[in-house]
């Protein structure tokens, strides 16, 4: 009846949202941005930021644009058509590339997963001392107790507020000394080493940043979203929400996917300054860069350099867990979402639980995290090539986005950010074992 009203009126369902604060709009958007910056992905920026200064920082900066644009285009999929992406990919392209991209994303999500909650323990473990493992299950139990049991619009709430563990790497930056006309320098005129060690570091930057399971989990948060209100419908069946819904996405995805990009900025930085200046670049996880930090750059900026990990673990893994569920639900054409009890959704959450107790339990195992994480990065740029070529083309389709495709400018960034990751994933390859 309210969408009927509506249509009869004119007037936008979601203007709503344009009287809420500014970070009351945001929501989708700034979770993914935020969970980019997850434990795994705080180890890849400060190995780089250790091993070659200031030199790729301009990088980051230049991936800004391409993940907005990518990370738009996965919101508008899920807010127009109502469907998450890989459901979506389902009713539009062959099984078997839905299983082969399904397949891969899980396997690396796992590792993802096993990584971070491994990163959660050691760094609790650093600042009160104790066994990281127990650590590690508490922080893998919690999560997933709280995703099955927590109806997804008092949960979502709590992701948002996750977010703001961040600022910890901020804060880290405003309490040591930052030479800040050398890193200006730098970013303007960067000192590229052109050899394999550094693509390879450009290679990982670009891998983290962009990561397949961020457009499963947007794409789903949007549907999520339309699911879990009495007013939001698709909008291909209510094109006049369209206006405030397309509004909302815009700035929601910017804001967090700068956030995400600056957040990464400040980390790298932090490594640059105190690891690579005082010739320490043999950073192998991220609880080995904070436990560096501590007789380098003081207690304090090893406290928020550790609690940071925490944090934006505790965002991360039900992100991971969730995209990971959300993806081979869709493949499979099974009911997903968390607004939905375990037992009206037993695949959705039976995925859940899987990948999250095979994700602490790799942390039993002799498995080498380095090298598991190299894997999940081999594995990440295999399937986010063909994945964002396939959102491209879907989100140029009328026949799937109606009367919604991307515009142009959002076209183009899209497609550079495909032909960066495509880029990334030959040269990973070119210098396998260099």
């Amino acid at each position: 009846m309210v969408a009927k009203a509506a249509a009869l009126t004119g007037k936008s369902l979601e203007t709503d949202e344009g009287r809420k604060s500014f970070f009351g709009r945001l929501s989708a958007g700034l979770i993914t941005g935020a969970a980019d910056d997850d434990p795994s992905g705080i180890a890849t920026y400060s190995q780089v930021g250790a091993a070659f200064g200031y030199s790729t920082l301009w990088a980051i900066l230049l991936t800004m644009p391409l993940m907005v644009a990518i990370q738009g285009v996965s919101a508008g999929i899920g807010r127009v058509t109502g469907h998450g992406l890989m459901d979506g990919i389902r009713r539009h392209h062959p099984k078997s590339l839905v299983y082969a991209l399904t397949t891969c994303i899980l396997v690396a999500n796992v590792i993802n997963l096993a990584a971070d909650i491994g990163a959660m323990g050691a760094a609790l473990k650093l600042l009160v001392g104790g066994p990281a493992l127990v650590y590690a299950a508490v922080f893998g139990l919690g999560s997933l107790l709280l995703q099955m049991f927590i109806p997804f619009s008092r949960y979502s709430p709590f992701l948002k507020v996750l977010t703001l563990s961040l600022f910890a790497y901020v804060a880290t930056v405003l309490v040591i000394h930052v030479p800040w006309g050398e890193v200006l320098k730098s970013i303007v005129r960067p000192a590229i080493t052109w050899n394999a060690k550094y693509a390879v570091g450009l290679v990982a930057l670009l891998g983290t940043t962009i990561s397949p399971y961020l457009f499963c989990w947007q794409a789903s948060q949007e549907v999520e979203e339309i699911r879990t209100s009495n007013e939001r419908e698709p909008l291909n069946r209510a094109p006049h929400q369209a206006p405030d819904a397309l509004r909302r996405i815009g700035v929601d995805t910017s804001t967090g996917m700068i956030f995400s990009n600056l957040i990464a900025f400040f980390i790298i930085l932090t490594a640059a300054v105190v690891l690579h200046a005082h010739g320490k670049t043999d950073i192998q996880t991220s609880s080995d860069a904070a436990q560096a930090l501590r007789p380098l750059a003081g207690k304090l900026a090893f406290a928020l350099f550790a609690a940071g990990i925490i944090g934006t673990g505790l965002l991360a893994v039900p992100v991971l867990a969730g995209a990971t569920a959300y993806a081979a639900s869709g493949a499979f054409a099974q009911r997903s979402g968390l607004q939905h009890k375990p037992q009206h959704a037993k695949f959705f959450y039976g995925v859940l639980i899987v990948a999250t107790v095979i994700g602490f339990g790799l942390n039993l195992t002799p498995l080498d995290p380095i090298k598991a994480l190299y894997w999940s990065a081999v594995i990440n740029g295999v399937a986010a090539v063909p994945l964002m070529v396939v959102m491209m083309w879907m989100s140029s389709r009328r026949k799937v986005m109606g009367e919604f495709t991307i515009p142009w400018a959002m076209k183009i960034l899209g497609w550079l950010a495909t032909l960066a990751m495509a880029t990334a994933t030959i040269v990973m390859f070119a210098t396998w074992g260099k």
